[in-house]
């Protein structure tokens, strides 16, 4: 006769887990809550290919909040920063991570006028000479509220940054309160927020950065942020293909409605002369894809290579004076810049006004009034 199954009773749990447990929680419970809980933020990006399931827009947001207010160690943040190097940020956590910046970072504003807000990599140029500061000062002269952002020198490349480039033309942004750039940006169009002074927070990641050797995706921060609140264009540099089109998702998730891309030279967003330049226009959920040529304007030319400081203010002098090896360069960025912000209907009478600018040294006349 058969004899019945025996029925399938709980399995006992195992005797050596069962005892791990009280201690795994206390320790746990020793960590903080801050440190506990960016222990499973950090589980969530770096499980592996398989495992690994991305954060909410939410998570990233307070997994940056987390670093950012000092409550996870050293060891996290850099394990955190290069799992999410290895695995390449999701757009929606880059969106999480903006939201984190809007509510620590610094805030300028320009009632009732739309700015023009430059996103460049904080860790600067190294083989070309940079152009923003100039076109900045010009767009201003012109009437045009021009936000800037940056940090002192920093990885990975520690290339010369944009508050260099300032001083070494007389205008020192660094060490000013940020009542008083509220107050040039008021009277004079242009302001310079520096990462060491207004955004201290967000120097406590510096040292992982250094130290993990790459750039982690919250150095796409520096693109997609800005200081400014209310009506603006952004425009971001991009150097690869997949980190522009990451960035539109960002920003139109985040409810930037007006963005300009530009494959600049660096990954900034000075436009070469030697070739096309590919930029993107992102406003009311369209896309327009615009390829800019200088040739056509007879504006062709090599970049001008970087060499030092004292150099490159020697030449951005003479360039504010239409002279010199930067003003075709000058020249052909201000003009693009002024008709790809809607200044003007055409990209020849933009490059028109912007002749007429540099001959009436509008540039350099605000420049002397700031370096005061």
């Amino acid at each position: 006769m058969l004899q019945p199954l025996p029925t399938s009773q709980p399995q006992p749990a195992d005797p050596a887990a069962a005892a791990g447990e009280p201690r795994r929680l206390q320790r746990l419970g020793s960590l903080g809550a801050g440190r506990a809980r960016f222990r499973e933020l950090i589980a969530k990006v770096g499980s592996g290919e398989h495992t690994s399931s991305g954060l909410s827009r939410a998570e990233a947001a307070e997994a940056l909040d987390l670093m950012l207010e000092g409550q996870v160690s050293d060891a996290q943040m850099g394990a955190f920063l290069i799992a999410h190097r290895i695995r390449r940020p999701l757009p929606i956590e880059l969106t999480g991570m903006l939201d984190s910046y809007r509510r620590h970072g610094p805030v300028l504003e320009t009632p009732g006028r739309r700015a023009l807000c430059f996103g460049v990599p904080y860790d600067g140029r190294s083989r070309t000479a940079p152009l923003l500061p100039l076109v900045a000062l010009l767009l201003a002269s012109a009437g045009l509220p021009v936000v800037l952002h940056g940090g002192a020198p920093m990885p990975v490349k520690y290339g010369v940054t944009l508050a260099e480039l300032f001083a070494a033309i007389g205008i020192d942004w660094r060490g000013q309160p940020l009542a008083a750039l509220q107050q040039c940006l008021e009277e004079h169009n242009l302001a310079l927020t520096h990462q060491p002074v207004h955004f201290p927070s967000a120097e406590r990641l510096l040292p992982a950065r250094d130290e993990i050797g790459k750039r982690p995706p919250v150095a796409s921060l520096e693109l997609l942020w800005t200081p400014h609140s209310g009506k603006h264009l952004l425009v971001s540099g991009f150097v690869h293909p997949p980190t522009e089109k990451r960035a539109w998702e960002a920003l139109t998730t985040a409810g930037e409605n007006d963005v300009l891309t530009i494959k600049g030279l660096e990954g900034s967003t000075d436009l070469p002369t030697s070739r096309a330049g590919i930029t993107a226009r992102l406003r009311g959920g369209g896309l327009e894809r615009i390829l800019l040529h200088p040739r056509d304007h007879g504006l062709h030319a090599e970049e001008a290579p970087w060499q030092n400081l004292e150099a490159w203010s020697q030449d951005a002098l003479a360039a504010l004076r239409g002279e010199g090896p930067l003003s075709g360069t000058l020249l052909w960025n201000l003009g693009a810049t002024l008709w790809l912000a809607d200044q003007f209907q055409t990209l020849d009478s933009a490059l028109e006004q912007a002749r007429a600018l540099l001959a009436a040294r509008s540039g350099e006349r605000l420049r002397l009034q700031l370096a005061r």
